[in-house]
């Protein structure tokens, strides 16, 4: 028969406490090893923080038109919905904090704000590349603007608020020492409409291919990432057995 404190030990911590949670936070799912590098942190946003970030940026109030793109944001959307089959010939690839993301001038991100990368092409190659800079940007310091701006508004993203102020901000790789960090390796979208989009991001690991998705929204005249409703940017990280066919791969 179990003790109490056994009982206790046995039952799991929140999830957000967890070190896996801890891992994928910000997308700190393409940091899948950290080592000893996340901790908790004592303070968290107040809710001066967050209308500062809000009333700050492009993507919200009257910078964010409900039809139509924001002032000075243009992209290439000539494509429409057709869905890509390969990765846009002008794509080159920048380091926003602890990863290296593709980044295209026809598709996007077009503007730059602070440490906001916004602007992209309302088509599916323009989500892809949403998919992985929004949440790419969350491991810094400036994840609170970019959840202001770049994550729909709810319950989720309350609750990755509330998770992400228990991690510790890392701004570039150099805090992450000689932890294992994953490498964006491809894509592949699985549902699209001019308002919605899901983009599965194939993952480079040193164990192999993982793969986990994202869902967005075409929301203040750009794309933006829906998140779970338990928090989550992402769905869980999941080993990717044999080959890659099935996602288009960005090449080297």
């Amino acid at each position: 028969m179990f003790t109490r404190r056994q009982r206790w030990a046995d039952e799991p911590e929140p999830y957000w406490k967890q070190r896996s949670w801890q891992l994928s936070a910000g997308f700190l799912a393409v940091v899948l090893v950290l080592g000893g590098i996340v901790a908790l942190t004592s303070g968290g946003e107040t809710g001066t923080d967050r209308a500062r970030a809000a009333a700050a940026g492009p993507l919200s109030g009257d910078a964010a038109p409900r039809d139509g793109r924001p002032q000075g944001c243009a992209t290439d959307d000539s494509a429409g919905d057709a869905l890509p089959k390969a990765p846009p010939d002008d794509v080159s690839w920048d380091t926003l904090g602890i990863t290296r993301v593709p980044v295209s001038a026809s598709a996007g991100p077009t503007r730059t704000t602070g440490t906001l990368r916004w602007c992209f092409a309302r088509t599916p190659i323009g989500a892809v590349l949403a998919a992985h800079v929004i949440p790419s940007q969350m491991s810094g310091s400036g994840w609170r603007t970019v959840t202001e701006q770049q994550v729909v508004a709810g319950a989720g993203r309350d609750m990755f608020e509330f998770q992400r102020s228990t991690v510790q901000d890392i701004d570039s790789g150099e805090q992450t020492g000689d932890a294992a960090v994953a490498t964006y390796a491809g894509f592949t979208v699985t549902s699209y409409k001019s308002t919605a989009a899901s983009v599965k991001l194939l993952l480079r690991t040193s164990q192999g291919y993982a793969a986990t998705t994202i869902v967005l929204r075409w929301s203040g005249g750009d794309w933006k990432v829906l998140p779970n409703g338990d928090g989550s940017l992402h769905t869980p990280v999941t080993a990717v057995q044999g080959n890659t066919s099935g996602y288009t791969l960005w090449g080297d």
